[in-house]
């Protein structure tokens, strides 16, 4: 490493944010520009250490001790080289991912890992800034043409992959716009939308062709997509929500966090929203149902919208805020995190089941909870118990539901092919992600489950590889590495 002792003589730094009660007025990704001085600095921080445990913890296998290096001698061409050889969308990662890598970081053992997040980030505006993130056509077509079913990040990496192999990779996407999560999901403020469509003009210079308004199974049947195509690689993604079977579920104010979510990124896009179909927390008292991200983008999407007050409820017990002695490093720390929408205000109360919602006329009021405790069953499992006399009651007008994905929709090209599902109900496929119908595999959170944005480009990336090989017979194409650490 050029400044081996660098882990010493820096410390821990991340970009800066916009004071919270700015950044609330406006839709724009939070942080400000970092200095380059300061980027090398956390680039020499990287310890050179035997073994980079950073690898194990990245799904990708990034190449982070080479790529922190070359930033911190200021080497940033190369540095994007060495980024791109693993990370088909690094300006993805470096804004969303939670960081597996930073939690392995050896550095975690004691101190404050490397900002291996922001340095991505960096590397890859820094490529666009200076005009190296250029369209890479592929010099040769092999005639072989690939249908990629779901435009999401799983979707997204296996067409760039398939396409630098020379393979004519169309891309369908039911949606109006190319991107699933990462353009109708996740929130302006953390992911601004120019940043995908960047992106997607990239790859559709490169040739791939982009198909949005169409329904895989509804408007183009399976049969059609089997006589058209050479292989078939399906990544819709975990699209089912996880419910809440309760009285009152059926009142109008209580939505699914990604109808809200996915309704407020079309309204910025441009998109007209009936006032009648409007979901909205301005002037509201707001009770968000989960406290993971999507929860937590909820809560950021509130605060802009001029909500009155908002609570967050989480049915599991308060983290840690270190790790206990049964998480040890490298393994992803179960500790309490927050994010940048706790920053900006909302309660957050953990250990809360809701029981019930009350209503008039149809039209939500209230919300009926008990506080719980976890206790162990005689098999050393945890199950929940109600603490008596802690029933409460409070005032809603907005429920969002933010409790995660169960699995992919299966009416529709699932059924339609018979495809096979797992115990989870997941697109169920072999080693080499092929399911159990002939030239059909499967990708990211319709295989996977539920997952990390990283996982689904890792995900992407081992699909192309597989479908690849089944193609031409042999394939130059990188295969993901086995064996990151689980999250």
């Amino acid at each position: 490493m050029g400044k081996p002792l660098g882990f010493k003589d820096f410390k821990r730094e991340t970009p800066k944010k916009i004071d919270a009660n700015a950044r609330i007025a406006n839709w724009k990704e939070i942080y400000l520009k970092w200095p380059e001085s300061e980027i090398r600095d956390q680039g020499a921080r990287c310890m050179d250490c035997g073994v980079p445990f950073c690898h194990t913890g990245c799904p990708l296998g990034n190449i982070i001790p080479e790529f922190n290096d070359l930033v911190y001698k200021g080497e940033w061409q190369k540095a994007l080289e060495v980024l791109h050889s693993t990370n088909n969308f690094p300006e993805f990662t470096g804004r969303i991912c939670p960081a597996p890598c930073e939690a392995a970081c050896v550095l975690n053992i004691n101190q404050d890992p490397v900002t291996i997040e922001y340095i991505e980030k960096s590397i890859i505006e820094t490529g666009f800034e200076n005009g190296w993130v250029v369209p890479q056509e592929p010099k040769i077509r092999t005639g072989k043409k690939v249908a990629v079913v779901g435009s999401g990040p799983a979707g997204l990496a296996a067409a760039h992959q398939l396409n630098k192999s020379g393979h004519t990779v169309t891309v369908y996407e039911r949606d109006d716009y190319i991107g699933g999560l990462l353009r109708i999901g996740i929130p302006e403020f953390k992911l601004e939308k120019s940043v995908v469509q960047r992106r997607v003009d990239l790859m559709s210079e490169e040739g791939i062709k982009f198909v949005t308004g169409t329904n895989i199974g509804i408007d183009i049947k399976h049969d059609e997509l089997l006589d058209s195509f050479d292989a078939i690689c399906l990544s819709g993604g975990s699209t089912i929500p996880r419910d809440l079977p309760i009285p009152g579920r059926d009142l109008k104010g209580v939505y699914f966090a990604m109808e809200y979510l996915s309704q407020q990124n079309k309204e910025l896009s441009g998109e007209y929203i009936d006032s009648d179909e409007k979901i909205s927390a301005e002037g509201k008292k707001v009770v968000i149902i989960g406290g993971g991200d999507t929860g937590a983008d909820c809560l950021g999407t509130a605060h802009r919208q001029g909500a009155e007050i908002i609570y967050q409820y989480e049915l599991l017990s308060e983290p840690p805020l270190e790790r206990s002695n049964n998480n040890p490093w490298p393994y992803w720390p179960l500790i309490l995190r927050i994010s940048s929408a706790h920053e900006e205000g909302g309660t957050r109360e953990f250990s809360v089941l809701t029981k019930s919602f009350s209503g008039e006329n149809g039209v939500l009021k209230s919300l009926q909870g008990v506080k719980i405790e976890w206790i162990q069953d005689e098999n050393g499992r945890p199950i929940m118990s109600e603490i008596p006399g802690t029933e409460f009651e409070i005032e809603v007008d907005l429920v969002l539901l933010a409790m995660g994905f169960v699995h992919p929709q299966q009416e529709g090209i699932i059924d339609q092919l018979g495809i096979e599902l797992d115990g989870r109900n997941n697109v169920n496929t072999n080693i080499q992600h092929m399911t159990n119908v002939d030239k059909v595999f499967s990708a990211g959170d319709m295989h996977r489950g539920q997952s990390l944005v990283v996982w689904a480009i890792a995900e992407g990336r081992e699909a192309a590889y597989h479908i690849d090989k089944y193609l031409m017979g042999v394939t130059e194409l990188p295969q993901s590495l086995p064996g990151a650490l689980p999250r």
